[in-house]
């Protein structure tokens, strides 16, 4: 795919080089910034002075002859070199280098020259370190021979000679190292060492072979098979070669291309990818070569320089558009200035390279983003690092636009967050998205050439539809990250519009979390997608109850239409008992609870214990209220006495008395098994055995006259009239498994002779002298059995009739036996633990009294050092001795422990 990279501009015109004289052939250029030489066949030196133009955005060039020297040899100029340092002009005629000054192309006066040079090259990484002398090799006259010298202003010198495996046919150098084509290969060789590095054959008598030096210890060679081979002075490469043509006869260097040239074209390769980029027709071509200078400048508005010019270049280490040094002190700025030239025998021509953000583009254009985003990486080495940050963001987001067309997200997405794009941008294809009041409009020149989503897919809509879901992505991601600072509104109203359209349900997740989504713009776009849960949910964000409510209640009322929670009323029932606002509470409550007692009660049993003893929603408050919902009076009853355990009379008396008349209502209308009937008459048997609080004959007064037997006898039971309770359970009710359960929980907490008190109670009750009913007798027998453990033997022995058999008490006697022996070992192991125990106590007495304790006038108390006036002391174990009031005072001495003796 072609890529316009450079721009083929003439330079010297063939009429301004020879006028008439047809012969005149151009053989070798050399340009040292504006100034440009050029030998000819027929011996003479031309020196042009070339002037750069820029017009409407081309770039012409004006060359104007300064003047022309015959040298005075019969054969043409081979090779021209500047040396600007030290004003001279190299020049290779006949085998010999002369030195000549650049102004006025004379030879300098001491005749300083190099002869038997078939080919010379200057080392551009000299390793002399003197700035006036530059570093040359040549190929000799002399077969196999290398020469290096040093050239001065106005004098040579000769500082080695290397001899070399082959003939050398070409040589470039870079500081001790020198990449030769031999006759047969290609070879690296350090002249200071002697050390050589074989790279790859060639054939010299079948293609002409091409060494060049590209970079710091880098040449680019011409290999077999048509590559352009790039080796390092290691011998290896660190690049992939180029594919020339087969018959290259030179090539150039201008970062980041290579510049080949052949018979019939000029070829242009990048080195970044190794691709074609650009094909240029040229033919007679038969000189190309890259060119830099150094040029030094003292400038008296230093200002000037803040936009450096186009400057091309030949070196990857030197690179275009690069200004190097700039002292405001001196005002002294050093620019490097390349250009690439190439010259058929008649005329010489300039390469202009384009301006790499131009190359960009066009490749932008042509959707080639991946050759784009590689030569602009590249291109950080040609352009100011603020510059290059601001046009890299700019070139990632336009790439990034590039695959969000071609649906390429993922791709995308990341050039987006490199390129830091301002997501606003993306929100703008998307019609509606943004807030009315933003102020954000489009980057100025635009990044894409789309007017809004619609032109982009076309109209289709799955693609509509899957950059919708690309923005909703992209959108979640960036909206909690530095990309979303300073437009947050912006992103968020663009999200929530996003939700609501496709009927997302990360809607409801986006209102219910930290956001900052435009009130206005977003209630408009929800009402009219009739997301009003949604809607309600933004309301109350926006610190909007009233309206939220409203809301969600006309939803539940079925006066609008949202299908989004089925669980709304249930909703409305938490919210309200987690509102804060008191009024707006109660004036829901009447609502909730006419929809549903049972639920609608919990915006008071489930609300924050501290906001239930406060202001409106005390107990009798909310009491008052539930009065006309008696299903939702019992549950908050419920709540006050069972779950936050209130300790008052009323509650627990008014709870009692509802389900009480419950349980009657339900006895009156139902005669068979009620499961309501059953759970209230459960709940109540358990709020009177476990509540201590009620009005027990209150309670008992309501109860008389029923059949709730069990209930009277719990209620008996908590008077202490235990006979009246047990008689109603055996007599009336004739539950004997009842009886039994009331001796258990009634003596619950209590110690065991309170429990055998019972226990013998209710067997006094089966064996009353009166009765003589057999199953109270069998009730008896069973209660013996299964209970022995709770019964004094030895009373029970008399009071059971004599004519009961041992076997059918057998299980009672067992047990009682089992237990009388238990207690027995048990009370003797403890008996024989205590003895032990004071036996040990003995010891340590014995052991205390076993050394004589001596005391007199003379002994001195510890503490106060006072003498013993009376014979009660303390002694610690350590065998100090102190006055009793001495160790009452612990402050005194808290580390002692001790043991008292008097």
């Amino acid at each position: 795919m072609s890529l316009k990279a450079f721009e083929l501009v003439p330079a010297v015109e063939r009429e301004m080089l020879m006028g008439d004289k047809a012969r005149i052939n151009v053989e070798c250029i050399e340009c040292c910034g504006k100034n440009l030489y050029i030998g000819t066949n027929d011996c003479f030196v031309y020196h042009f002075l070339l002037e750069e133009k820029i017009s409407a955005g081309k770039v012409t060039f004006a060359a104007t002859k300064q003047l022309h020297k015959y040298l005075g040899f019969k054969k043409a100029v081979s090779e021209l070199k500047a040396a600007s340092a030290l004003n001279r002009l190299l020049v290779l005629c006949d085998n010999t280098i002369t030195l000549v000054n650049m102004m006025n192309l004379e030879p300098i006066p001491t005749g300083a020259r190099i002869k038997g040079a078939v080919t010379f090259t200057v080392n551009e990484n000299p390793m002399s370190g003197d700035p006036f002398c530059v570093e040359v090799c040549i190929i000799s006259v002399k077969r196999r021979t290398i020469q290096m010298f040093m050239v001065y202003e106005d004098r040579v010198q000769i500082v080695k000679e290397v001899s070399t495996p082959e003939q050398p046919c070409a040589v470039a150098v870079d500081g001790h190292y020198l990449c030769l084509a031999l006759t047969t290969q290609y070879i690296i060789l350090n002249y200071n060492t002697g050390i050589s590095q074989d790279l790859f054959p060639y054939c010299s008598d079948e293609k002409r072979p091409i060494v060049k030096r590209i970079g710091r210890q880098e040449f680019l060679l011409a290999g077999p098979g048509g590559l352009g081979m790039f080796a390092t002075v290691d011998g290896i490469s660190q690049r992939a070669p180029v594919h020339w043509s087969e018959n290259v006869i030179g090539a150039a260097l201008c970062f980041p291309y290579v510049v080949a040239l052949d018979d019939e074209f000029i070829t242009v390769h990048s080195m970044l990818d190794q691709l074609l980029k650009q094909t240029l027709s040229f033919k007679e071509g038969h000189i190309l070569q890259d060119f830099e200078e150094k040029e030094e400048h003292y400038a008296l508005d230093p200002s000037v320089l803040l936009e450096p010019a186009r400057l091309p270049s030949s070196s990857p280490d030197k690179p275009t558009n690069r200004v190097h040094t700039f002292d405001v002190r001196q005002s002294l700025v050093v620019v490097f200035v390349g250009k690439v030239i190439v010259a058929t025998n008649k005329g010489v021509y300039i390469l202009v390279p384009l301006p790499l953000e131009k190359q960009i583009q066009d490749l932008l254009s042509s959707h080639r983003v991946e050759e784009a985003l590689i030569l602009a990486k590249a291109a950080r080495r040609n352009i100011p690092k603020e510059k290059f940050q601001v046009m890299y963001k700019r070139i990632l987001q336009q790439a990034g636009f590039i695959y969000f067309a071609q649906l390429q997200f993922l791709e995308a997405k990341e050039l987006f967050r490199s390129g830091q794009l301002d997501v606003r941008e993306l929100i703008s294809l998307y019609p509606f998205l943004l807030p009315t009041s933003s102020s954000f409009t489009r980057s100025h020149p635009p990044l894409h050439e789309y007017a809004d989503l619609n032109q982009l897919t076309q109209g289709d809509q799955e693609k509509m539809t899957k950059c919708k879901r690309f923005l909703m992505s992209y959108l979640n991601e960036v909206r909690s990250t530095e990309v979303a600072n300073g437009y947050k509104e912006d992103i968020d109203t663009a999200l929530l519009k996003l939700y609501a359209e496709a009927n997302h349900e990360s809607l409801l997740d986006l209102l219910v979390s930290e956001n900052f989504c435009l009130l206005t713009d977003s209630a408009t776009w929800l009402e009219k997608h009739k997301k009003y849960f949604a809607l309600g949910l933004l309301h109350h964000y926006n610190g909007q109850d009233a309206a939220a409510l409203q809301l969600w209640v006309k939803i539940v009322n079925g006066d609008i239409q949202d299908s989004t929670r089925s669980d709304l009323y249930e909703y409305i029932v938490d919210f309200l008992t987690f509102c804060s606002d008191q009024e707006l509470v109660w004036k829901y409550a009447e609502w909730v609870l006419q929809k549903s007692e049972e639920v609608g009660v919990q915006i008071f049993t489930k609300r924050p214990l501290e906001e239930q003893g406060k202001n409106s929603f005390n107990p009798d408050n909310v009491i008052n209220c539930l009065n006309k919902y008696p299903k939702s009076l019992v549950k908050y009853l419920e709540y006050l006495v069972l779950d936050r355990k209130i300790k008052k009379e009323k509650y627990h008396t008014h709870l009692a008395v509802l389900y009480l008349e419950t349980v009657l209502k339900l006895k009156s209308v139902t005669t068979d098994n009620c499961v309501e009937l059953t759970e209230t008459q459960t709940k109540l048997r358990s709020l009177l055995q476990k509540s201590d609080f009620y009005r027990i004959h209150f309670i008992l007064d309501k109860i008389k006259g029923t059949d709730l037997h069990m209930e009277r006898a719990i209620l008996y039971g908590k008077l202490e009239e235990h006979d009246k309770a047990l008689h109603i359970l055996v007599h009336e009710s004739k539950d004997f498994s009842a009886a039994e359960d009331y001796c258990i929980w009634s003596s619950e907490s209590k110690d065991l002779p309170y429990r055998q008190r019972l226990f013998h109670m209710l067997l006094s009750v089966y064996l009353n002298p009166g009765s003589s009913d057999c199953e109270l007798v069998m009730a008896a027998v069973d209660l013996l059995n299964n209970h022995a453990a709770e019964f004094d033997a030895a009373r029970v022995l008399q009071l059971v009739p004599d004519s009961w058999s041992v076997q059918l008490l057998s299980p009672f006697l067992t047990g009682a036996m089992r237990e009388s022996i238990h207690t027995t070992r048990m009370t003797q192991i403890t008996l024989g633990l205590a003895k032990a125990e004071n036996l040990i106590y003995k010891h340590d007495k014995v052991k205390l009294k076993g050394s004589p304790i001596i005391l007199s006038d003379k002994k001195l108390c510890q503490v106060c050092q006072s003498p013993f006036c009376e014979p009660a002391f303390v002694r610690y174990p350590n065998g100090g001795m102190v006055h009793t009031h001495c160790a009452a005072n612990r402050l005194m001495n808290p580390n002692m422990t001790h043991h008292s003796q008097t």
